[in-house]
C-alpha cells in the first residue's frame, strides 16, 4: 500500500485504507488545527482539500470545545436540553430504552448511530435547540426498516457496510465485514461499487 505524502493525488488517497493514527500523523505534518480532537472523516475531508489545492482550510463549523458538567452526570428525560453530549454507554443504552418504549418493533440499524451524531452536531452548529427526546424520536426513524439511508460524504466502512446488506443475496453481517477487509487490501477506491466490480470480473 502506498503511504501518506503531500504530491500523493486525491484517487491515490480514496484508493488506499489509512488507520485513525496515520491520519492524524499525517494531519499534524500538513499542520492542520486542532487535529487532535477532530473526527477521522472530518481529517480526510481537509486532506483531500490540501491534495487538491495546497491549502489547509478551516476543518470544521462544530464547536470542538466542551465546557462544564457532562448532561449524563445528571439524570436524563426526554425533555433534558442537549448541552454537553457524551457519546458514552450509559447515554448510548438510554437512547435504546427510550427508542423502545416509543416503539415496540424497535432494532437497532447498522450507520444509524453514526447519523444520529451527525444529525445531533448538525443541529448545535446551527444554533436549534434540542432535547433527548428529540434525538430519541430521531433515532427511531433512523432504525425503520424501511428508511433510506444517504450516503455519507466520508465514512466508507458505514456506507460499503450498508450497501452490502441492502444489495447482497442473503446478505450476514459477518460476511459483510470479511469482504470489507478484503477490499481493505486492494488498492481500488473503497466502496462497494468498486468491490463488487473487481468481484464480477473475476468470475468472467
Amino acid at each position: 500500500m502506498p503511504k501518506l505524502k503531500k504530491s500523493m493525488s486525491v484517487e491515490e488517497f480514496d484508493s488506499g485504507y489509512w488507520y485513525a493514527t496515520e491520519i492524524k500523523g499525517f494531519a499534524k505534518k500538513l499542520g492542520i488545527p486542532r487535529y487532535t480532537v477532530l473526527r477521522k472523516d472530518e481529517l480526510e475531508k481537509v486532506i483531500k482539500h490540501f491534495l487538491k489545492t495546497g491549502q489547509v482550510k478551516s476543518p470544521t463549523k462544530r464547536s470542538l470545545s466542551k465546557n462544564g458538567d457532562r448532561d449524563s452526570d445528571r439524570q436524563l428525560t426526554m425533555k433534558t436540553p442537549v448541552i454537553n453530549y457524551t457519546n458514552n454507554r450509559e447515554t448510548k443504552d438510554w437512547i435504546v430504552a427510550q427508542a423502545k418504549k416509543l416503539n415496540k418493533h424497535f432494532k437497532e440499524r447498522s450507520g444509524a448511530r453514526y447519523r444520529l451524531n451527525r444529525w445531533r452536531e448538525e443541529q448545535i452548529t446551527a444554533g436549534k435547540a434540542i432535547a433527548y427526546g428529540d434525538l430519541v424520536r430521531h433515532y427511531v426513524e433512523l432504525n425503520k426498516p424501511d428508511q433510506e439511508y444517504k450516503k455519507i460524504p466520508s465514512g466508507r466502512y458505514i456506507n460499503f457496510l450498508s450497501e452490502y446488506m441492502s444489495q447482497e443475496r442473503n446478505p450476514t453481517k459477518s460476511n459483510a465485514i470479511a469482504a470489507w477487509h478484503e477490499l481493505k487490501a486492494l488498492k481500488i477506491p473503497k466502496t462497494y461499487t468498486a468491490w463488487r466490480k473487481l468481484r464480477r470480473r473475476d468470475k468472467d
